[in-house]
Formats: C-alpha cells, structure tokens, sequence
C-alpha cells in the first residue's frame, strides 16, 4: 500500500516502516532483513563465549574478515577470538576545530591486548552527504545515520583485501542493555512516548499515529519493553548493518546475532544497576584487568553537523520544527527530507 504519509510518521517514529505493509512509491519497496531462523538460546556466560568464538572463528578461517572494533564491551569480546594480526577497524567522526567523541584510544588498548592490526577510519559530514542517497535508494527509505559510518568501513575493508566485516551489533537488543527502557514497568503511552524518536506531530504538517511496532507488545495497558527491543528493535538495528553492507558489497557477520537469551530477563539484576549481565561477565572472563566501559553510541557528531541548520525547507515540515531537536533527531528530520527530494527527482527521471 503506498501511503507517504504514514511512512513519514514511521521512520520519525521508530527509524523504520518495517512490518507496516506500506512503503512511499509504487515502485519503492522497503527492504527487510529477517533474523536467523535458527538461534542457541544462551542461559549463561559461559555457553556465549563458546557461540561467539564459534561463530567468530569461523567467520575468520580463510582470512578474508576483519572485525569493526568500537570501545565497547561487546565487540573487545569479539575482538579475543580474532587471529593474531588480524585487522580492526574503529570509526572517528571528524569536525574540523571541534573535539568529538572518539573511542579509538580505548579500541587500540583492545587491540594491543590481542595482538590485533588497528586501523582509524576517519568519518566526515562529506561521507554522509555522498554515501547516503544510495544507502536510501537500497533501503526503500531514509536512514539511520550509522549506516554512513558502516558503508565507509565496508568499502576501505573491500579495498583492504576482505569480504566481511565482523561487529559486535545486536547484544543490547538481546541480552538486555538499554536500561533507560528497561528501567520500570512501562504503561504502554509513557514507553511509546519515551522510546519515539521524533514525534510525527512535532515535525509533520500531517502527522498519523503508527502505532503497529508497539502494538504487538501492549498487554492490559503495559507493555514489555524486552519483549519490544528483542523482537522489534532489533529487526530496525540490525538492517543499518545489512544494507550498508550490502551496498558496499560486503559481508556481514554478527556473532551476537546467532544466540538469544534462553531464560526470562532478569528485571532485578538490569535495574540494579547490572544491564547486559551475561555481556558482562563473558568480558570479565577475557579482561580480568579492564573495566569495563560504559555503554556508548556508535560515534556520530550530528550535534556538532547540524549546529547551524535551520531546518527543512519542504511543506511537509512544519516550520522551525528543529529549533530545540538533539543533533541524532535533526538527522532524522534532514534525511526524510532528502529521501523525499529523492523521490521526487525518481519521478521526474532522474534518481
């Protein structure tokens, strides 16, 4: 069904039209990336390690991988099952005369420590104006801004010799880590308002309500914020990866991905202050002398980029709507523009 405005108000809503049935153009299908039929449920941590070296073992054993290396816990796990003087790859965004988030000090210790090849791939705002047309134009949609940083590091790692690149993806979805909405028992509205990214009637000329990712996960007023990350979430995280890479013509290997908890969420441990507990203690495992880090978003100076913008010029927009957005909103609200600049220009015969 095409429906632009409602594929308008999902992406601001959940950074996807995934599950909808809907999509912006006749001709332009969303794309979906279904999960692994076939996952080991893991109780303890223990049985994760052993999936993961499996899986990262195997990914490695014609040497043809490489492994995307940011300074979190869950890619340095992965990062001990790689061969010696394999190659690592960490992204830093990079904004002339400002000082931005950069994880590759904490990424090169990891390295060191496992006797890896440790490469910087330097992202600019230059990257996401040319490589984000052709990531949307694949997806059938606007994109989540990681997707620019993991098509730069799909294409060098191409060049570099390799055919996949091996990340860490998927282990917040899956063993617990967003503890900002794991954090209580959520009443349906208050999660939904909570966990949207951009509000459709903050931004919109003509907002609708989509409300079909959260409604499978609603039971007497509540809904289940694991039940929601674990199934639905994880379908949108996980796409920015297949996509970029794909676009790239690069393989993708998430070891994380091919396991799911096999036990019931431990609300008490996550709320105590122990999010990712399993996660946790596979890295203690590894880095007895390490602490371990806290959880950071894969780096993106989108505060520092969209500094200056005044917003989106289109008439579906309402005006000065991103006067007080965060910079990973305005992106949002920037790429959906361009998406339907896109669109427009595909009509006219010249996407």
């Amino acid at each position: 069904m095409v429906d632009r405005e409602y594929c308008m108000s999902a992406f601001l809503t959940y950074r996807t039209i995934a599950g909808s049935g809907r999509r912006f153009a006749a001709d332009v299908p969303p794309r979906e990336y279904p999960l692994p039929q076939e996952r080991l449920p893991v109780k303890d941590a223990k049985t994760l390690l052993e999936a993961l070296e499996s899986a990262t073992r195997e990914a490695c054993k014609d040497g043809k991988a490489a492994l995307a290396l940011s300074g979190g816990m869950d890619s340095a796990i992965l990062a001990k099952f790689m061969p010696r003087g394999a190659t690592a790859y960490t992204f830093r965004c990079v904004v002339p005369g400002m000082q931005v988030t950069d994880e590759s000090p904490v990424a090169a210790r990891y390295a060191q420590a496992c006797g890896l090849k440790h490469e910087i791939i330097d992202i600019y705002w230059e990257d996401f104006e040319t490589l984000a047309p052709g990531l949307m134009r694949r997806k059938g949609m606007p994109v989540h801004s990681i997707e620019i940083q993991i098509r730069k590091a799909a294409m060098r790692a191409k060049k570099d010799g390799f055919e996949r690149l091996i990340f860490g993806e998927s282990a917040d979805a899956i063993y617990g880590g967003q503890d900002g909405l794991l954090s209580k028992d959520w009443l349906a509205g208050d999660f939904m308002e909570r966990y949207t990214y951009v509000a459709p009637w903050k931004a919109l000329t003509h907002p609708r309500l989509a409300l079909e990712g959260f409604e499978p996960f609603i039971r007497d007023g509540h809904i289940d914020p694991y039940a929601f990350m674990s199934r639905f979430y994880i379908r949108e995280s996980t796409a920015s990866y297949f996509n970029a890479c794909a676009e790239a013509g690069c393989g993708v290997v998430m070891p994380f991905l091919g396991t799911k908890l096999g036990a019931p969420l431990d609300y008490a441990r996550v709320r105590a202050g122990e999010n990712k507990y399993l996660v946790r203690e596979a890295f203690r495992t590894l880095y007895p002398d390490f602490a371990a880090p806290p959880k950071l978003p894969m780096p993106r100076a989108t505060g520092e980029w969209f500094r200056d913008w005044k917003g989106p010029a289109r008439s579906e927009f309402l005006p000065h709507c991103t006067d007080n957005m965060t910079g990973d909103q305005k992106w949002l609200v920037y790429c959906l523009e361009v998406f339907l600049n896109l669109l427009d220009a595909k009509f006219a015969g010249a996407m």
